[in-house]
């Protein structure tokens, strides 16, 4: 229902009749036949339509044509997104309606024209020749969009209230799920990968070749670091990164790196491994070793975990209690 997204919406409309997939989108979509008066619902004094409910399919319809292997999958999909289209019209009209509640509660108007002049930048180049023509194309008047303006402003800032207040999660707790929930935090044995490839010159033999890394290998020795060296001496991709390559599991290396990489503990370098197209020294930066992760490297994300439980759980009492005390007519 944002300006953004009804933007967006006639474009994927356009789009979709140019690709033959206009007539699903819009006039077989069944909303016509479901809804024969035009009209969805009404959620306190705001009547939902059924143009209001296609603007927030339309742009999700190739998605589900993409997903479903037959009509009828299809079309169950297809009413599935549309009810769950009209439950959040009506639940974003019941939202703005519980904050119009408080008299002291209020849109600074210098709120609305930020938002209009970002949305005039951004959406029609500054230019606001295009932006009246959008509006006439909508039949909206600008008293009209600043309304739509100021209600996502609201939209926006109760679902964040929401979620805020549920970003407190007890010790506790967390303690509770890492025991109930211990196989999720299973880990692969693997090792943070830095690597210095020495590639192979024209008929350069293989003891040259482990006398350049020899050479490299006592440079580490002496203090210097992997990370230096590999910046000085490495031909691989990741030479700009002195040899970073990340965490690797066993299974993502070949047998030949494998190996001697997860024979050396932290902070040590394997002997170098000759192949036919150079030699290759690698360095554990850290290892985590295969078992049940300790509570203290997952504690920030069991944290996250629940936060995002809680928030879903809260947000769903506070909308459930939003719907039994508002006014909702279905059609």
């Amino acid at each position: 229902m944002t300006p953004h997204r009804s933007t967006y919406a006639a474009l994927v409309a356009t789009l979709l009749a140019t690709s033959g997939l206009a007539q699903t989108a819009t006039g077989d979509d069944n909303l016509n036949l479901r809804f024969t008066n035009g009209i969805v619902a009404i959620a306190e004094d705001k009547i939902i339509t059924v143009d209001d409910v296609r603007r927030e399919v339309t742009p999700l319809i190739p998605q589900i044509q993409r997903e479903a292997r037959n009509e009828q999958e299809f079309n169950q999909k297809l009413d599935a997104l549309q009810d769950n289209a009209i439950q959040n019209l009506i639940d974003r009209v019941l939202i703005i309606k519980d904050f119009q509640k408080d008299d002291k509660k209020h849109v600074p108007e210098n709120f609305i024209d930020n938002q209009i002049a970002d949305q005039l930048n951004e959406q029609f180049d500054n230019d606001r020749s295009k932006f009246l023509a959008y509006l006439r194309a909508r039949g909206t008047t600008m008293r009209d969009y600043r309304k739509e303006v100021e209600e996502d402003i609201i939209y926006n800032y109760m679902m964040h209230q929401q979620h805020k207040s549920q970003s407190i999660v007890s010790p506790v707790r967390i303690e509770q799920y890492y025991k109930e929930n211990k196989d999720r935090f299973y880990q692969d044995d693997s090792v943070h990968l830095r690597l210095i490839q020495l590639s192979r010159a024209s008929g350069q033999t293989d003891g040259e070749l482990k006398g350049q890394s020899e050479a490299i290998l006592l440079r580490l020795r002496s203090g210097e670091k992997f990370e230096d060296l590999a910046k000085e001496y490495s031909s691989d991709s990741r030479r700009a990164k002195g040899g970073d390559w990340g965490w690797m599991k066993r299974s993502d290396l070949k047998p030949e790196f494998s190996e001697p990489l997860f024979a050396v503990k932290k902070g040590e370098c394997s002997e170098p491994v000759v192949l036919p197209e150079g030699c290759f020294l690698l360095y554990a930066e850290d290892r985590k070793y295969a078992g049940i992760q300790p509570l203290d490297e997952v504690r920030d994300q069991i944290e996250r975990i629940l936060v995002q439980q809680m928030g879903r759980e809260y947000e769903d009492r506070w909308l459930e209690r939003l719907r039994r005390n508002g006014y909702v007519k279905h059609f």
